[in-house]
């Protein structure tokens, strides 16, 4: 049932929080972690999973309708392995104390507004499940309560709320147009007045929050400071899938399933896609702090999937989804490697750094995957995602926006060799003679991300045919 996604996490924060303490914070955990890696193996065991579920499942639990089908399989996955990842991390960055206990049970909520987001086919609806999502976000942000995490939770609270005034202002005038408050019924009422200004203002608006939440720019003023100041897991977390699935997958969904690709609405996305792109490329090449540097990468990269989504094309969605996977999986590892570094380093500064590749080989060897898949390097992932984009983008007659594409992918290798470079290569300082590999809690997400993002990209001719294939019948639902 698929109404089990959001009332199950949601029911086992509230059991979490009951009286006999002693209870609570040894089957919290285990909890959490059933929850999560279930969720995720959910979607990889097709006879156990939703990928056997027909396009349009719905579930009538809710006075609302939920569905299931091969676009929100991929963010499934994607939420409940980020989660994992996010919970193994907290082990060693929240104490063992009540803090953990509020830490597993905000992650809880946040599964529930997440899996929520990503199941329902109700405009009304998802604006609700965003905002669980938005909240829980701030909480975890700010959760270490020192000044810059308040700082950033602020910056973040405040682009939240600039964000939900313009969906409901989207939603209310959609609302003058429809009757109906469903993706299929909206998009209904919207095919048969294309042309209306109030039609044009209300996907503006829309369009316009859910780049906000995404963090693109010009609107990405909250996300380095939100990246960088949040705690080491909650980093993860919002790298991973927040930001996709409250803005990315958001915008793809509204966008495929409710308003369509009209041409002045792809000029937009491409636009803002190439602009994110570029800019943020070059924003991470001026870097010096770790978190900061694979923050503005991910605003570069999430520029990517707007260009391909740009596209209007089934080539170009189907690289933009396949793009939000592996970005969700290789920047989870590298914020994860982040984390490992810090825990043992104690420091981020890029230049401080040196010859930390011979005390910590797997850090090393993880991170080196990441970079060179989020660079587009062949075979890994990556690659195959950026190649998509760029193919449908010169299909679709963008040749400027191509080679934009291709000079970003140029622009992230110079960034991450010269990372690579200055961390792990060269003689180890003094002051790391007694460093040594992460705890095997803190490794163990990156060698998972990273085995994934190599197994999908040398194994892409069977991940084309079994699974990217299956993407394109969500243009017909």
């Amino acid at each position: 049932m698929v109404s089990l996604l959001i009332l199950a996490p949601f029911f086992a924060a509230i059991l979490l929080n009951v009286p006999f303490k002693a209870l609570r914070e040894r089957s919290a955990f285990g909890a959490a972690l059933a929850l999560f890696l279930g969720q995720m193996l959910l979607m990889i065991f097709p006879k156990a999973g939703l990928w056997t579920f027909p396009v349009a499942t719905l579930d009538k639990f809710f006075h609302f309708p939920l569905r299931v089908d091969a676009l929100s399989t991929v963010l499934l996955f994607c939420i409940g392995a980020v989660l994992t990842a996010t919970l193994l991390l907290s082990l060693r960055a929240v104490p063992q104390d009540e803090r953990r206990l509020n830490f597993i049970s905000v992650l809880l909520l946040m599964q529930a507004g997440m899996n929520g987001a990503v199941v329902v086919v109700d405009l009304f609806s998802l604006y609700v499940f965003l905002e669980i999502v938005a909240v829980s976000s701030f909480i975890l942000i700010a959760f270490d309560k020192h000044v810059h995490a308040f700082e950033a939770a602020f910056k973040y609270l405040v682009m939240s709320v600039v964000a939900t005034a313009l969906m409901l202002l989207s939603i209310a005038l959609i609302l003058l147009v429809s009757p109906d408050t469903t993706f299929s019924g909206i998009s209904a009422s919207l095919q048969g007045s294309p042309n209306s200004l109030l039609v044009t203002l209300a996907v503006g608006v829309f369009v316009c929050a859910a780049f906000i939440k995404s963090g693109l720019m010009p609107f990405h003023g909250w996300l380095p400071d939100a990246y960088s100041a949040a705690p080491a897991p909650v980093s993860v977390l919002l790298a991973g899938v927040v930001t996709k699935t409250v803005g990315i997958y958001t915008l793809l969904r509204i966008v495929i399933f409710v308003f369509g690709f009209t041409l002045p609405l792809k000029n937009i996305l491409l636009a803002v896609g190439a602009l994110s792109a570029l800019a943020g490329a070059l924003a991470a090449l001026a870097q010096t702090d770790f978190k900061r540097m694979l923050a503005y990468s991910s605003i570069s990269q999430m520029g990517y999937i707007i260009l391909g989504l740009g596209c209007g094309t089934p080539l170009g969605a189907l690289g933009a989804v396949f793009h939000l996977f592996n970005h969700a999986i290789f920047k989870s590892l590298l914020f994860s490697n982040s984390a490992a570094i810090e825990s043992r380093a104690g420091i981020r500064n890029i230049q401080e750094m040196s010859g930390l590749g011979s005390r910590m080989p797997w850090t090393a060897l993880t991170c080196a995957v990441g970079s060179l898949s989020t660079a587009g390097i062949p075979p890994l992932a990556g690659f195959w995602s950026k190649f998509i984009i760029i193919i449908a983008l010169w299909m679709s007659g963008n040749y400027t926006y191509a080679v934009i594409a291709i000079l970003v992918s140029l622009l992230t290798l110079a960034y991450f060799l010269y990372l690579q470079r200055n961390v792990f290569f060269g003689k180890a300082k003094d002051t790391f003679n007694k460093i040594e590999e992460a705890e095997f809690v803190i490794l163990l997400p990156a060698i998972v991300f990273s085995a994934i993002t190599f197994i999908v990209g040398v194994a892409f001719p069977w991940v084309w045919n079994t699974l990217l294939l299956r993407l394109p019948s969500i243009f017909g639902a």
